[in-house]
């Protein structure tokens, strides 16, 4: 019997298959259960044609046998089989490909459902197998033969006599070794999970004979003696894959019941999606898609370890379990799964070439979440709100990220508590609530709500009825200066220094006593040595006595967020110490000051800017230097 040899190009790629060029090992299942299902959609397809086949698509099938005491993993299908010349052809020539030459020949279109495009498919069987063994008859032809293959040192081709027609596919699985336990593919469950994960919708049934125990039957002795239970191992053939995708049923059939069942027993989710989407794109590329917007975040979320992703399937094979290109960071909470027929797919079937198909239906998914979002925002407020609470936090970096590219795609759907009744507002909503006189849409930082809202640099505001955005979430401001202007209206702090509401009359009085306090205010910025730009009387200011605010770009919460980063460069927001001239404590100033004492003038301001930083929740440099400036100075 001669031994026949691989080409030489061949025999190298044979040797990148089986050491490179597949990820997983598990592949090998996916790749010959696809091949298998080739095979009979060919014959299928000529029983359409051709009476003499004298099969309908019912009597079709692929089956897996697995002997763990030969460790065998047998793959057989009744499909159209391989002529002595086909294998020759097919399984001597890696990278030949029978499927793509039968539906060129046939002049087949997607529709066929023929899965099969590179030849290469079939030697990935060599990464889990010492033998190789391919017996297979062509339909039509009177002889069997035989494909017998060790790996790179090449195969055989001999008659065999098997009778009907298809092909058999039987692996002699490699020892067990410390790294790789190759015997795991001869158990029952795992080739049944293997099965689910990435053959389920082979559109023909894949069975397997499954041992099963049950209680043998007790006589009424037994019983009576409550002996134990005795159990016995029964046989079923079971098919292990559910042939049709959810996703490639007509809309009308399916009920919110089957599109949540569907997420939860495939997502592994126990809670309900707040939404589901089923897509059916029929342009270029053509697809089919099921997107669903979880109640709730997993627990590692906003991790480094988190992958987004969907899973994508070309023809109903899984070829990867998360594509993270289907998805932008901004909506990477989105699970479900992309099915097309036109991907471009590489050698290996198991990776996407990074092409324009990719790309166009990454953009029309991305369109489809925008619009599943924005029309839950309008039709079932609650709902959204409840996605809110989940993900906005990542809508925020989305808006912020990739220096505010995506702000215009983003910005109708952010949400932030309002100063009216702490409720949940859009920035839309915002915009039309507005006074007519109102200039700029006002903003507060802080850790908290409740925090905010006992702001000093809201006093002024809330007396004119004005609506503030309470902003709690580190991201939160570097966002809004994404923006920068939403409807022509620009954002503005309540603690910038100028907040656009000012009365002319009462900015000239101020102006008025700061020229006449001018020695002063400047001898309390001295004594500050540095850490604030300036000392100004108030126009913002109430009832409480002093605040902190900002001149520049960088506002005292950006300070504090950057400055919380682990690197060495640390940032300064230029710090202005507002005091309020209408409250008494001007007065005691102006008292010290008037009487020459620069030192006790000294203590004041260091008091008052301790005062202010806690205020606005920045850490004190000298808790004690503090305690004891109150005790002295009351």
């Amino acid at each position: 019997m001669e031994t026949k040899q691989f080409k030489a190009e061949s025999k190298r790629l044979l040797e990148m298959m089986i050491h490179s060029i597949y990820t997983h090992k598990e592949i090998f299942l996916r790749e010959l259960i696809s091949n298998a299902s080739d095979a009979i959609d060919k014959l299928y397809f000529k029983s359409l044609t051709d009476d003499s086949v004298g099969m309908n698509k019912d009597d079709f099938a692929i089956w897996l046998s697995a002997d763990k005491d030969s460790r065998t993993l047998r793959i057989t299908d009744n499909g159209i089989g391989m002529t002595e010349e086909e294998l020759e052809n097919n399984l001597g020539t890696i990278a030949n490909s029978g499927s793509f030459k039968f539906k060129s020949e046939n002049k087949l279109d997607e529709d066929s459902q023929i899965i099969g495009q590179f030849g290469v498919g079939f030697y990935s069987a060599f990464m889990v197998s010492k033998k190789v063994t391919v017996i297979s008859k062509a339909f039509g032809s009177d002889k069997a033969y035989r494909w017998e293959s060790e790996g790179v040192d090449g195969y055989t081709i001999t008659e065999d006599d098997k009778k009907s027609v298809g092909t058999e596919i039987i692996l002699e699985l490699l020892d067990d070794t410390d790294d790789e336990k190759y015997g795991e593919f001869l158990d029952q469950y795992r080739l049944q999970s293997l099965v689910r994960k990435y053959s389920d919708y082979i559109r023909f049934p894949i069975k397997m004979e499954v041992t099963h125990s049950r209680p043998k039957e007790q006589t009424e002795e037994e019983k009576a003696e409550n002996k134990p239970l005795e159990y016995e191992d029964y046989i079923e053939i079971e098919t292990l894959n559910s042939m049709v995708p959810l996703w490639k049923k007509n809309k009308n059939e399916l009920k919110d019941e089957d599109y949540k069942h569907f997420y939860t027993e495939k997502f592994y989710d126990y809670n309900e999606p707040i939404r589901y989407a089923h897509v059916k794109n029929e342009g270029m590329p053509s697809y089919n898609a099921l997107l669903y917007i979880p109640s709730k975040a997993p627990y590692d979320y906003y991790t480094k370890e988190f992958e987004k992703g969907l899973q994508l399937y070309s023809n109903g094979v899984l070829i990867m379990e998360k594509c993270a290109d289907l998805l932008p960071d901004y909506f990477s909470f989105v699970k479900g799964l992309v099915d097309s027929e036109d991907l471009s797919l590489n050698i290996s079937r198991e990776l996407l070439q990074h092409d324009r198909q990719l790309k166009a239906i990454a953009k029309s998914i991305e369109k489809t979440i925008t619009a599943e979002l924005k029309k839950m925002l309008k039709n079932d407020r609650e709902k959204y709100e409840e996605f809110w609470k989940a993900f906005g936090l990542q809508i925020k970096f989305g808006v912020y990220s990739d220096f505010g590219m995506n702000k215009d795609k983003l910005q109708d759907l952010l949400m932030f508590t309002s100063s009216n009744d702490s409720k949940l507002v859009t920035l839309d909503e915002y915009v039309t609530a507005m006074k007519e006189e109102q200039k700029y849409i006002y903003y507060a930082t802080g850790e908290s709500v409740a925090r905010i809202e006992h702001l000093p640099q809201t006093e002024l505001l809330k007396d004119k009825g004005y609506e503030i955005l309470c902003l709690t979430d580190n991201v939160d401001e570097f966002a809004i200066k994404s923006i920068n202007q939403y409807k022509d209206k620009e954002f503005r702090n309540v603690s910038a220094d100028d907040l656009g509401i000012e009365d002319t009359d009462k900015k000239e009085e101020i102006r008025a006593k700061e020229e006449e306090n001018s020695d002063m205010l400047k001898n309390l910025a001295d004594a500050l040595d540095g850490k604030v730009e300036k000392v100004i009387l108030s126009q913002r200011l109430k009832s409480h006595p002093v605040c902190l605010t900002s001149e520049g770009e960088i506002t005292l919460e950006m300070e504090k967020v950057l400055n919380s980063m682990p690197t060495d460069q640390k940032v300064h927001a230029k710090r202005v110490l507002e005091i309020n001239p209408e409250h008494e404590i001007f007065a005691k100033l102006r008292a010290v000051s008037d009487n020459g004492d620069k030192e006790k003038l000294a203590k004041y301001a260091k008091l008052l800017y301790t005062q202010a930083l806690l205020i606005e929740g920045i850490a004190i440099d000298d808790p004690v230097e503090f305690s004891n400036l109150i005790c002295e100075l009351m």
